[in-house]
């Protein structure tokens, strides 16, 4: 192949060696000038060289330091008046003398085989070889080297370094995988013996089954930078096709096992591999001249594998393969690990890609308020980020906020993503992690979609701020589709077709219910809530069917994450939620795809590669250590005595007793938070009943209204009636219809708004309660609330902190009065009701209440019976009842 002519760096390299150096200064420098786009900055590069007589420096900058470098070097050439060598080997005959001429540069430093260069150590072996091989080194070790001199070395040299490698060492044994260019094959895990008098680039050649050494090429290194993880590959056979000056290679035939291309090794590699390849962890290191090994087992292999996923390296970064998950929320209090922004870089570069490019945009808050009352209004809203310039000061009565954009290139800068942001941020940092995390998830749940067919993918429109360019898309990712394909996604069971899908996690995918067993430890009384932050113990192990062995996978004496954020696997987040604090419990979770328990099986990698599924279980062990209240609830607490929650109850009692209510329906109960709090006040009820469509949420419920209402059995002949249903408040069922009161306390902000309108329309069309109470929080209480609540005096804001900006990372809207004003006078309108509106939390005056509640009223004279059909409109599940029924599990 033609050999490209030097760099400037690399010829003085060859002239002055060591004494060329170089310093390079980094500097900030302005980019953009759009109007609306505050000013962007950037780091640039200025280079100064110092040789011997002569310092010159760049004039200019430059965006890479390389860049700058190499201008100071082909400077000081054009001072000099040195012309780098322009010829290039147009024959085998002269490519091998400019070969012969590089390898003997590496004597040029008086001090190089005292030095820990990586070359040192091959020569130490290829100086003990014996018969024709002596002196002999592979060419594939050279490549590896990648050193480019031109001196000869001496006798001298040679004699000095066969002195000093005289010894001799035992032999060693290293394990390394096979991995067959045929993707349906399985790895081999083989055995190489290592010995002094013999390169280990020869023991690779017989395991590749090849003649020589000369016949094995080496992968870059893969993995960490300071690994010595390579591929090794017998080279194709090839012929020139075309006159020697073009160079051109092919293959002998495309039947030659040599030239089939390993897809499994080039995916990992990002380098062509052909053939089957080896993959090892020998080599020579700058830390030392030792041949330095380490074993490479299946764990090793599927750990890379595992990397070049999206949640790949959250789930190492946690140490919890089988246990974490990719985030679907991003906070800086309650994230761990790896950030959005490294994880999102780390993936890019795993996949070949460029760096992501990350543009932070920043706009006042005033004129997007202004925007959004335009809105409300039935105006058209104006441009926000086209009204600013890069002229915005930042202060404390008018802060400003930040929106980002993500574009994910190829190497070549050729777009194939494009994400911009829909939310706002109050910090600019919060912005680049929340966007980075957006396209992460995007990109999980392609991954988890890759064994759809390509004429399937509907990747042309803009879908949720995305928009995918679906040429080079797949152009840059056809050879992961290949191996995808064909391994992982058809044993993992959580394929589906790809068209426009959400980026965020499924609600229904978040209710996989862990059964418990062994449950110890007395009930604490504070169990796990959403948005709590919580801290478990766990080990995860794989069982056999019959009990005969036990292999412990994973394990942690402290692992903490934020509860309904998604950072667990679902079943472990059930069970998690259904403990309190120093209860322990054991569930039997559903077995991940292979991949990952290999990943985490570390030594029984090999012994598990060969345990059948369907032998085995995995069984979590789990205990809750410690819960710390959500952000949300400690900002309520910090502002409001009593808290706003145990305010919304009193209200609710309030009107309880005013109507002398007998019967009530919480519409999204949750874990039962409103009907506990209601036995411990006198109240008229005599029945009680709570509707959710998250069945962990409704079995908390159940044991917390079952202990209470045993306790009050016992000193009170009288107790209510309490039922639990597992169904969605947007559909209608019979036996709840004409209850005296319902209530819905901060719920509709957790439901899309047309989802909102349409509970809104059912529960007054269909279920006609006398009375229907339903809060939400007001949206303009949030800088009162942010600016209240901080963690500890040391902490800054949350990303929530800032204006424009939701209580709860899970809230899909937050309303103003007007907002919420509008939303229930219509519905009371549109169905007889009459509605008032207050609130708790605050003195009502300008912004108005922290949480807003609408109160409506049946009309007096409205009276009329539905033609109910008991049998048809009962879609809700009985869950739970009291009295004479068990607690659910």
């Amino acid at each position: 192949m033609p050999t490209a002519a030097p760099t400037p760096k690399a010829v003085l390299h060859q002239r002055f060696g060591t004494k060329a150096r170089y310093t390079v200064e980094e500097m900030r420098e302005a980019v953009g000038g759009c109007p609306g786009l505050a000013p962007q900055t950037r780091s640039v590069y200025r280079c100064a060289l110092e040789l011997p007589g002569l310092s010159v420096a760049t004039p200019g900058t430059f965006v890479r330091k390389k860049d700058a470098e190499q201008a100071a070097a082909q400077i000081a050439l054009d001072k000099l008046g040195i012309q780098p060598p322009s010829n290039i080997p147009s024959t085998p005959e002269e490519a091998w003398d400019e070969l012969i001429a590089r390898i003997s540069g590496f004597f040029i430093d008086e001090n190089f085989l005292s030095s820990t260069h990586p070359l040192v150590g091959h020569l130490s072996v290829t100086l003990r070889r014996t018969g024709d091989l002596i002196g002999r080194l592979p060419l594939s070790a050279i490549a590896a080297c990648d050193v480019k001199s031109q001196k000869p070395y001496s006798p001298e040299a040679v004699d000095l370094a066969l002195k000093r490698w005289s010894f001799t060492s035992d032999p060693v044994e290293v394990e390394a995988i096979l991995v067959p260019h045929v993707l349906e094959n399985e790895l081999k895990i083989i055995t190489i013996n290592l010995r002094d008098n013999k390169h280990y680039m020869g023991y690779v050649a017989e395991k590749l089954t090849v003649s020589d050494s000369s016949q094995v090429l080496v992968s870059r290194t893969i993995g960490k930078a300071s690994s010595e993880i390579r591929l090794y590959f017998a080279a194709p056979s090839v012929h020139f096709v075309s006159d020697m000056s073009k160079n051109v290679l092919a293959c002998h035939g495309d039947g030659d096992i040599n030239c089939q291309v390993n897809k499994r090794a080039s995916y990992i590699s990002g380098q062509t591999i052909y053939g089957d390849a080896l993959l090892a962890n020998i080599g020579y290191t700058r830390r030392d001249s030792e041949l330095h090994t380490e074993d490479v087992n299946l764990c090793t292999y599927y750990r890379i594998l595992l990397g070049k996923l999206p949640d790949g390296n959250c789930k190492m970064s946690r140490d919890a393969i089988l246990a974490a998950e990719l985030p679907s929320a991003y906070s800086r209090f309650s994230w761990k690990g790896l950030s959005p922004r490294d994880l999102l870089c780390s993936f890019c570069r795993n996949q070949r890609l460029s760096e992501p490019l990350f543009a932070v945009n920043r706009v006042s808050c005033d004129m997007l308020t202004s925007a959004v009352s335009s809105e409300e209004r039935g105006e058209p809203a104006k441009s926000v980020e086209n009204q600013y310039t890069n002229d915005v000061r930042i202060d404390k009565e008018n802060p400003d906020i930040f929106t980002c954009e993500v574009k994910i290139c190829s190497r070549k800068q050729e777009i194939l993503l494009e994400y911009s942001a829909a939310h706002t941020w109050s910090k600019e940092s919060d912005a680049i992690q929340n966007s980075a995390l957006k396209v992460l998830i995007w990109f999980n749940n392609y991954f988890k979609q890759l064994n759809t067919k390509m004429d399937k993918l509907y990747l042309s429109k803009c879908i949720d701020s995305f928009k995918i360019h679906p040429n080079i898309f797949l152009q840059e990712f056809a050879m992961c589709l290949s191996v995808y394909s064909k391994t992982g996604c058809n044993d993992s069971g959580i394929c589906s077709s790809v068209g426009p899908f959400i980026v965020d996690t499924p609600k229904k995918q978040l209710e996989s219910t862990a059964t418990l067993t062994h449950i110890e430890g007395p009930d604490s009384g504070v169990f796990p809530s959403h948005g709590s932050l919580t801290s478990i113990s766990y080990t995860a192990s794989l069982v056999m069917k019959d009990k005969a062995k036990i292999y412990l996978l994973e394990s942690h004496n402290e692992f903490e994450f934020e509860i309904g954020t998604g950072a667990v696997n679902n079943q472990l987040e059930s069970c998690v939620t259904q403990l309190s604090v120093n209860q322990a419990a054991c569930f039997i979770a559903e077995l991940p795809p292979r991949d990952l328990i290999l990943a985490a099986a570390s030594e029984f990698s090999h012994e598990l590669s060969n345990v059948s599924r369907e032998s085995c279980s995995l069984e979590f062990s789990v205990k809750v250590l410690q819960v710390t209240e959500p952000l949300e609830d400690r900002m309520e607490k910090a502002l409001f005595s009593p808290p706003l929650s145990k305010q919304r109850v009193e209200f609710a009692v309030q009107h309880i007793n005013e109507l002398h209510a007998t019967t009530l329906v919480d519409f999204g109960c949750g874990s039962g938070s409103l009907l506990d709090s209601l036995l411990e006040h006198p109240t008229t009820l005599e029945k009680l009943v709570g509707v959710d469509i998250s069945r962990k949420g409704l079995t908390r419920a159940a044991k917390s209204l079952h202990q209470k209402l045993s306790k009050k059995s016992l000193v009170q002949t009288t107790v209510p009636t309490a039922v639990l249903y597992d169904g969605s408040i947007t559909d209608f069922d019979s036996r709840l219809y004409g209850f005296d009161i319902g209530t819905c306390l901060e719920v509709i902000e957790h439901m899309e708004e047309d989802q909102a309108s349409l509970f809104g329309n059912v529960v007054l069309s269909s279920f006609r309660p006398t009375v229907l109470i339903v809060s939400t929080p007001n949206y303009e209480y949030n800088p009162i609330l942010q600016r209240s609540a901080m963690p500890n005096k040391d902490d800054e804001a949350d990303e929530n902190a800032g204006p424009c900006k939701f209580r709860n990372h899970d809230h899909k809207f937050e309303w103003t009065r007007a907002q919420f004003q509008c939303w229930a006078t219509d519905l009371a309108v549109k169905h007889n009701y009459s509605v008032e509106f207050c609130g708790v939390g605050g003195s009502g005056e300008e912004p108005g209440y922290a949480s807003q509640i609408a109160v409506f009223r049946r009309m007096a004279r409205d009276m009329e019976e539905m033609c109910l059909n008991k049998d048809q409109d009962q879609p809700y599940e009985l869950l739970w009842e009291w009295p004479n029924a068990s607690i659910p599990v």
